[in-house]
């Protein structure tokens, strides 16, 4: 089955991408979620759209991932959450609360579809973030969760 890739899919491709695959991880797992849609002769004016709003989103080039990089890294970025006692928070903190922090950290915008949590954060410390800034750029982020 030929699909077109709305979002990033890892091992897959990024958005834009128009990939083979089986049929069923196609039509009952990816197109569900909205990852994908179904290739056809017309979506070939899709995929050019969906090309150019990544390029509008994404950094500029591999200089600039790597300034981006650098702030993020030099620092551990605090983020405050309301806690109860023992250190449990009120939900878990959620991709956006992390782009908004590392946004007013790096002094840019981060994209919350590049930011990758390994397991949900749910209680205050320190914890790793990844971050995909470029095809070839990752940051490993130190987030510092503090109680308000």
């Amino acid at each position: 089955m030929k699909i077109i890739l709305t979002q990033e899919v890892a091992g897959l491709g990024s958005a834009g991408d128009v990939v083979e695959v089986k049929d069923g991880y196609g039509r009952n797992y990816l197109i569900p979620r909205g990852d994908a849609i179904r290739w056809t002769r017309g979506g070939e004016k899709t995929v050019e759209s969906i090309k150019a709003a990544r390029t509008a989103r994404s950094v500029r080039d591999l200089d600039h991932a790597a300034q981006i990089k650098a702030k993020l890294e030099a620092a551990p970025v605090a983020l405050q959450v309301r806690a109860g006692d023992g250190g449990r928070l009120f939900g878990a903190i959620t991709v956006s609360d992390i782009a908004g922090a590392l946004g007013t950290a790096a002094g840019e915008a981060v994209d919350k579809r590049t930011i990758v949590v390994g397991n949900p954060i749910k209680s205050l410390g320190a914890h790793q973030v990844s971050v995909k800034l470029h095809d070839e750029v990752s940051a490993t982020v130190a987030l510092n969760v503090i109680a308000s």
